[in-house]
């Protein structure tokens, strides 16, 4: 019921927002309302795939670039927070794979160098193990079990941000918890 309610409350907020944005007046106003109500949780997101502090503020940045540019034409056939999650998403693969060819994002050894040069990692704690098994996951597993573990999005809602069957997510969310599982066991 609370839950509920919780939803009921963001979507409103959201409603009001987008009727904001379509007024000249109150259009950059409405998105920097936009921009505060989900740019951390954007961030980590995005943080999570990519890894490196300065990679996740730039895919942040190109994903509300991107929002400034197609909200106009937003149709609310998804949520708001769905619609920002898919192009953050699109935007984080993207980029993953211009850098694969380089060799900087992508490499599960690479990025588990970048998890163990990060502030305050200590290879002791539980987090950095789950941070550094997660990192050897295949991008689609990784993806699925970030927006599962960390976001706790229903399979449904993924199912729209990542525009595939809730069985295929089901699927992939198992094997990665698998993966993670033997790996932090074998450490």
């Amino acid at each position: 019921m609370i839950q509920e309610h919780i939803i009921e409350n963001h979507a409103n907020e959201d409603a009001i927002l987008l009727a904001q944005f379509k007024v000249e007046q109150s259009k950059e106003k409405a998105f920097n309302g936009i921009v505060d109500k989900y740019k951390s949780r954007l961030y980590w997101h995005i943080r999570r795939l990519v890894v490196n502090h300065d990679d996740a503020d730039d895919v942040l940045q190109e994903t509300f670039i991107k929002a400034w540019r197609y909200l106009a034409d937003f149709r609310a056939d998804s949520s708001l927070y769905t619609w920002l999650y898919r192009i953050a998403t699109n935007n984080a693969l993207t980029f993953i794979e211009k850098n694969k060819k380089r060799n900087i994002v992508g490499d599960p050894t690479a990025m588990l160098d970048t998890v163990k040069s990060s502030d305050g990692f200590d290879a002791t704690k539980i987090e950095w193990k789950l941070q550094m098994a997660i990192n050897t996951l295949p991008e689609k597993q990784r993806v699925v079990f970030n927006l599962r573990y960390y976001d706790e999005m229903p399979y449904e809602k993924m199912s729209d941000v990542l525009e595939t069957s809730v069985g295929a997510l089901k699927a992939s969310y198992h094997h990665a918890a698998k993966k993670i599982e033997a790996y932090i066991l074998n450490l």
